[in-house]
């Protein structure tokens, strides 16, 4: 059989290794067959390899909601009414357009050009007319001028004209204009040199990559951009109410008339939903499904609901209500309206019962376990009679019968071969909303797509594990028969070197090895804030990792790399000692201010100051003083001067002091002011008369990339803490201008890293958390 449908193919043209390709492909394979059937049928021995290329489109790009048309496509193909891609292209999209027999055919034909001749006269008019149009930049820019934008122009002037035909037109036209390319038009354009220039923290980089880098997220009045701005086009779903253009989507004799009263409810406009289940707190995966769905409807001024998932109340708490909807307005998003799956439990019911009546549902008593995994055993039940299972569903709801005694199954398969899932099952536990009201409550896959169907939902954006969901998504709402939603899936997000499963997270905390779902070492959302990310970066790196079909693990680096880029342009600068040294200044000029004013953002000076005292004592970093200067050291040291950060003093030592045991307690230095013939090898940050407190420095939590992993990890996740992830200093010396810092505050700490103001701060007592370094090592020399 396999060899005569490569001769088959290979007898309208197709080539031998691609008629086996093809064959590999089960569905188009077998469309092409029938198209072929069908074209012999039609006209006996009348397919050349003009029309075969075009069967074969046929055969590949024909969408199941569409199907129905196949034969009347053919014809028209082998007829010779339909010669060219282009207006094969435009059939397909009229059919999609306008999927119900009957066909206006006059429309049809009209809008795929059946019987349309473009004559050469009509080419040469159209490709002169977009010539002279772009005559002057053509004649500027020569051959470097993008010919690609007169093609596109000509074409979509002459919408049928054969493409190869208009571009020997528009070839020919140039020429004529232009003249044949000379040595000039024939060289490389030179590359631009990147200028250097000095950042913030004092190092050299290559101006361009900065200028590109800022330019990818930073818009023209120097806010961060936002999730889709960043994004871009890279988002392109179908446009409200054209949902049977979608692939899969199921169109039934309703599905019109019912997306023409979806449209004029929700105003033409896209509505998206983020549906939390409120059993937890969010992690860095949710931020990327927040950032979908109401970073795509914003884009299109559309509405997004925030919607819990409330299904399951055993595990549902008021704290993860409120603080699921904090991280939502945290990442710079207001919901359209907050609902929940319980609003709707009244209707749900009545859709179940109305699914019993038509025979798609049934009251099943298997056990639970019974019913996991795929290769379960048909239900006994499933054939029961429909007024004995609609009797059996009012007492599950009455609670006449007991826990896992029945469930309400659905007549379906999902996409990954589970078969009839459960649509309800009894629970007696108290709603968080409803109270005692209900004593059976609706599954996921039972919930979400009638939900999101009463909602109006245009778009329901989910993770690509929910594909296998889909198949039943459509058939649930059009067993029904009430308007179907598209579900679009997209790559889960998950990072290296993390768990963000709740019952492992909990267990962290237990065991002590965490403080609580917002230690600053966690991937949940709130430890992200508590650490310092700001929310411009998590968006930023949502966007970054994209729209992809495949599951994504990526390095926290690339997150921290998004964090530092936002806080470079939006952290003020301060400076800090963490291991502190005293310097006292012995010449101190009696002239000289006890103060300075320090720019925000030495970059960019016009965007504020602050003031910082300067006094004759100061502390400086242990790691930048030595005894020794070798030929590699640029900082401080008995042999070598340094200079000041900011107060525009170079300091030499007179005497090391010390302690009994050899330790550095103090420097007596000189001071004398720089000069452009007196310049130190570097600079090092300070404080004088500082703010003291206390700053938390942190690692990675976990050793191996995969902890969850046994192959990485044998013991456990437990077995792979890091005992160094979390270092405190008591005592460290910051500006004093940051006392009156607000929580959650951040700071560029010169030279060290970016911090921010922890929760625990209090009047007495500062806290800070290190939320990045800085690219550079902080004790490179």
């Amino acid at each position: 059989m396999s060899a005569e449908l490569v001769s088959a193919f290979m007898a309208i043209g197709l080539s031998e290794q691609k008629a086996k390709e093809t064959l590999k492909n089960e569905a188009v394979s077998q469309n092409l067959k029938t198209a072929i059937e069908q074209a012999e049928k039609i006209a006996p021995g009348q397919i050349d390899k003009e029309n075969g290329k075009l069967l074969y489109n046929i055969a590949t790009k024909l969408k199941a909601q569409i199907k129905n048309h196949q034969l009347m496509l053919v014809e028209y193909i082998v007829k010779r009414e339909i010669t060219t891609e282009i207006q094969l292209n435009a059939a397909l999209d009229y059919l999609l357009h306008h999927p119900l027999p009957p066909v206006d055919i006059e429309k049809f034909e009209e809008e795929c050009g059946v019987g349309v001749v473009i004559t050469p006269d009509q080419v040469e008019a159209a490709v002169e007319e977009v010539i002279g149009k772009y005559r002057p930049e053509l004649l500027e820019k020569r051959y470097r001028f993008n010919m690609g934008t007169l093609m596109g122009e000509a074409r979509s002037r002459l919408k049928f004209a054969d493409g190869k035909i208009v571009k020997n037109e528009v070839d020919m036209q140039v020429l004529d204009l232009l003249g044949p390319k000379t040595e000039a038009d024939l060289e490389k354009p030179a590359k631009k040199k990147a200028v250097k220039e000095q950042n913030d923290s004092g190092t050299k980089q290559g101006a361009k990559k900065e200028t590109q880098t800022a330019e990818s997220f930073v818009s023209e009045d120097g806010e961060v951009k936002s999730f889709m701005e960043v994004m871009g086009q890279a988002m392109k779903f179908h446009k409200t109410g054209e949902n049977y253009k979608t692939d899969g989507y199921v169109i039934t004799p309703n599905t019109m008339d019912l997306l023409k009263k979806h449209l004029k409810e929700i105003g033409g406009k896209v509505h998206t939903r983020f549906p939390p289940e409120p059993n937890g707190i969010l992690h860095i995966g949710h931020a990327k499904a927040i950032n979908f769905n109401f970073g795509y409807a914003k884009k299109h001024n559309g509405n997004t609901y925030l919607r819990y998932d409330d299904t399951n109340p055993e595990k549902e708490e008021e704290k993860f209500f409120t603080g699921i909807r904090e991280m939502v307005e945290w990442l710079g998003y207001k919901p359209f309206k907050v609902t929940h799956a319980s609003d709707n439990f009244d209707k749900l019911y009545e859709y179940a019962v109305e699914l019993i009546k038509r025979g798609d549902a049934y009251v099943c008593h298997m056990r639970s376990e019974d019913l996991k995994g795929f290769d379960t055993p048909d239900s006994p039940w499933r054939d029961r009679p429909i007024e004995e299972s609609l009797q059996l569903f009012e007492d599950m709801k009455n609670g006449k019968i007991g826990e896992g005694g029945a469930t309400l199954r659905m007549k379906t398969t999902l996409e990954e071969g589970k078969k009839d899932p459960v649509a309800y099952r009894i629970k007696f536990t108290p709603h968080h909303r409803t109270g005692d009201k209900w004593c059976i409550y609706p599954t996921y896959d039972y919930t979400h797509c009638l939900c999101d169907s009463i909602e109006n939902i245009t778009h329901s954006l989910c993770t690509k594990e929910f594909q296998s969901r889909r198949s039943s998504y459509y058939w649930l709402c059009n067993a029904i028969d009430v308007y179907c939603p598209v579900q679009w899936e997209y790559g889960r997000l998950n990072l290296n070197y993390a768990v963000v499963s709740k019952r492992k997270i909990a267990k962290l905390i237990t065991e002590g090895y965490v403080r609580d779902w917002d230690d600053p070492r966690l991937f949940t959302l709130t430890a992200l804030r508590r650490r310092g990310f700001p929310p411009e970066a998590i968006n930023l790196f949502c966007a970054k990792v994209g729209v992809t079909m495949a599951q994504t693990v990526i390095d926290p680096s690339m997150l921290e790399s998004c964090v530092r880029d936002v806080l470079n342009v939006t952290a003020p600068r301060a400076m800090a000692v963490l291991d502190p040294l005293k310097v006292t200044i012995t010449n101190f000029p009696a002239d000289q201010p006890n103060s300075l004013t320090v720019p925000n953002f030495p970059a960019d000076e016009k965007r504020g100051s602050h003031t910082i005292s300067f006094k004759p004592v100061i502390y400086i970093e242990k790691s930048d003083f030595r005894e020794t200067a070798d030929k590699n050291y640029k900082r401080f040291a008995e042999n070598q001067p340094v200079g000041l950060r900011h107060a525009g003093y170079i300091l030499t030592v007179d005497k090391v002091v010390k302690d009994n045991g050899g330790n550095v307690t103090e420097i007596l230095a000189s001071c004398k002011k720089t000069s452009e013939t007196d310049k130190p090898k570097g600079f090092i940050h300070w404080v004088s008369d500082p703010q003291v407190c206390e700053v938390r420095l942190y690692e990675k939590l976990f050793f191996h990339k995969n902890p969850e992993d046994p192959a990485e990890v044998p013991g456990g996740f437990l077995t792979d803490i890091n005992p160094e992830s979390l270092k405190i200093i008591p005592q460290a010396y910051v500006d004093a201008t940051v006392k009156n810092a607000k929580v959650f505050d951040k700071f560029q700490f010169e030279r060290l890293g970016f911090f921010a103001v922890d929760k625990d701060s209090s009047p007495a007592k500062m806290v800070f958390n290190r939320t990045v370094t800085l690219k550079e090592d902080p004790g490179k020399s």
